[in-house]
Formats: C-alpha cells, sequence, structure tokens
C-alpha cells in the first residue's frame, strides 16, 4: 500500500515512469503494468486505495495449483515421475503430446512446488524418490553474491593476477592443486609452471590440513630462483586456508580461481590426469616417498610437449636458468 501512495504522488508530479521506478525500488515494466492495470476508466488517473483492493481480490489465498485442479494433469505428472523422468522431461514431453491443450501444461516449477512445498500435496511425497536428486527436501541454490568467505584472510581473485600470466610469455606463474587418495586420507600437491609445463610434486603423506600444505609448498618453491615465483594460482580448498602465511613466507602472491572453475588452471588439471596414470584413484598416495615423487616429475619433465614444440618442460626450464644466470 505505501508504494502504491508513492507512485500516486510521484505520478501527479508528473515523474517519468524510470524516475518512479527508481524510487520505489522496482523494474520500471512493474511500474508501467502497475499503471496500466488500475487505472481509472474514465479518467485515467491511477488510485491507489483501488488498486489495492483489486490486487487483494486477485490473489485469494489459499490458492488452488494448477496440478490439484487438474486430475489429468496430475496424472501425467506422476506417471512420468515413475517411469524416472525429469520434470524437465515431463513439461517438454506434455507441450508436445497436447500442443493444443494450454490446461495440459505445466512448468517444471510447479511440478517441484508441488512435490516439495509443505501443504500442498498436490503429488505424491513418494515421488520425491524418483528424482535425480532423491531429496525429500529441496535445497536452495545460493546465489553467487551470498557465498560465505571460505578464509578469514581475503582472497585475491584471478581476475587481479597480472596480464602477463594469461599469455603464458613470462616465466614464473604456477598453477597448484591436490589429488587425493584413498578414502581422501593422502594427498600429494601438484605444482605446473604455465610458459613451461613444468612440473613440481609436493610430499604431503597423510593429511592435508592448512599447516601440512603451507609448510611443504613454502619447502617446495624455496628451489626456485627469485624470477620464478611470480605467482601461484589455486582454487578454493580449504588446505588453502593459510594461503596469506605461504604468500608472505614465500614471497609470492597467491590468486584464487572463481568456484566451479577448473579450466582456469587449464595446465594443472592436465598434469593431474596425466600423473594418475602414477597415482591411480582410490590408492594411498602417502606410500610414494618424496624420491619417488621427484623421479615422476622428472619423468613428465622429459615428455615432449607439442604446445612446446616438441621440447621437453625440462629443456625449456633449463633454458630460462641458463639465461638468467
Amino acid at each position: 500500500m505505501d508504494d502504491r501512495i508513492l507512485i500516486a504522488d510521484l505520478r501527479r508530479e508528473g515523474r517519468s515512469l524510470r524516475s518512479i521506478a527508481a524510487e520505489v525500488g522496482r523494474d520500471p515494466s512493474t511500474i508501467s503494468r502497475e499503471l496500466r492495470r488500475n487505472a481509472h476508466p474514465g479518467t485515467g488517473d491511477y488510485r491507489p486505495h483501488a488498486a489495492q483492493a483489486r490486487a487483494e481480490q486477485r490473489r485469494p489465498r489459499p490458492k488452488t495449483g494448477k496440478l490439484a485442479a487438474n486430475p489429468r494433469l496430475r496424472q501425467a505428472v506422476q506417471d512420468g515421475l515413475d517411469r524416472k523422468w525429469s520434470p524437465e522431461q515431463i513439461v517438454q514431453r506434455l507441450r508436445r503430446d497436447f500442443p493444443d491443450q494450454p490446461g495440459m501444461h505445466v512448468t517444471h516449477e510447479t511440478i517441484y512446488q508441488a512435490l516439495y512445498v509443505q501443504g500442498r500435496g498436490e503429488l505424491r511425497r513418494e515421488l520425491t524418490r524418483a528424482l535425480r536428486t532423491g531429496r525429500a527436501v529441496r535445497r536452495p541454490r545460493r546465489q553467487p553474491g551470498q557465498r560465505q568467505p571460505r578464509f578469514t584472510a581475503p582472497m585475491v581473485m584471478i581476475s587481479d593476477r597480472p596480464a602477463e600470466a594469461d599469455d603464458r610469455a613470462v616465466p614464473g606463474h604456477w598453477e597448484g592443486d591436490l589429488i587425493i587418495g584413498k578414502d581422501s586420507a593422502s594427498a600429494i600437491g601438484t605444482l605446473v609452471e604455465r610458459a613451461t609445463r613444468y612440473v613440481l610434486l609436493v610430499h604431503l603423506g597423510r593429511g592435508r590440513t592448512a599447516e601440512r600444505v603451507r609448510d611443504a609448498l613454502q619447502a617446495t618453491v624455496a628451489t626456485l630462483p627469485a624470477h620464478l615465483k611470480r605467482s601461484l594460482t589455486w582454487d578454493q580448498g580449504a588446505e588453502m586456508a593459510l594461503h596469506h602465511q605461504f604468500s608472505t613466507a614465500a614471497d609470492i602472491p597467491v590468486y584464487f580461481c572463481d568456484p566451479h572453475s577448473p579450466w582456469q588452471r587449464g595446465s594443472n588439471e592436465n598434469t593431474n590426469g596425466l600423473l594418475r596414470q602414477y597415482f591411480p584413484k582410490g590408492t594411498d598416495l602417502a606410500v610414494h616417498a618424496p624420491e619417488h615423487l621427484a623421479a615422476v616429475a622428472a619423468e613428465l619433465n622429459g615428455r615432449p610437449r607439442k604446445t612446446l614444440g616438441w621440447d621437453t618442460p625440462a629443456e625449456r626450464i633449463a633454458k630460462l636458468l641458463t639465461e638468467a644466470s
């Protein structure tokens, strides 16, 4: 009601639709529809109290859902769920099978609400087991802006990484991740240099706490010359909760990928796939000594790479070290 009174006052002042929308905090199309729907038939004036009364009449509660009001439609949806069809498949099949019967058309959101919203009772509750998620309770999807910070120290995102790291022209920018062993009880850290694809393997043994990862990474990169320590890009795994301490001690800035964006560490993801030939999934990675990890890394670094013009990563890194000296 307060919004409608404000709309009426601003309308009398001769304000534009966009100005009114900005003042009320609504979309301009919403304001346009409100004024058009509730214009007086004779004068065309907008009357907020009459508009409020009409709005209340248009939304009686409880409102009968479309599935509850149409037994034939409800049965068709139930049949689809019994056959383990997804709500989207049911919706599209109904539109194809009944193109000229709008009463047999429904949205997938209506089906989900009929299953999950308490009190609707429009579909059998046990049908939730036919959904691919198998959930009996709907899980709201958090929007990106609502994500809680993963770490106490603020993350620097990949969008702030120097542009020189993107085109791989300047060496010294690394990508990192973990490969996880059986029952998540062991892990190996992997580091890949973006320009040369040179690989370093980090011995972690059993456990991948933030403290263990911090210390192991610090010891590994301590062997690198300063011009090969420009940046490290990692995903938002909990093992990097102490990234600020590592960054300070190792003098390497750490940048984080966006959530669910493994392609932002493409070289590292590819290398992890190659490493599974040596460290299969479902095996205990703690049995591999640091010496064995170094041997595996040396074998990978000795492979000719098409992307390097059939040079090996070891040859490329050796050339960089020679030029620097």
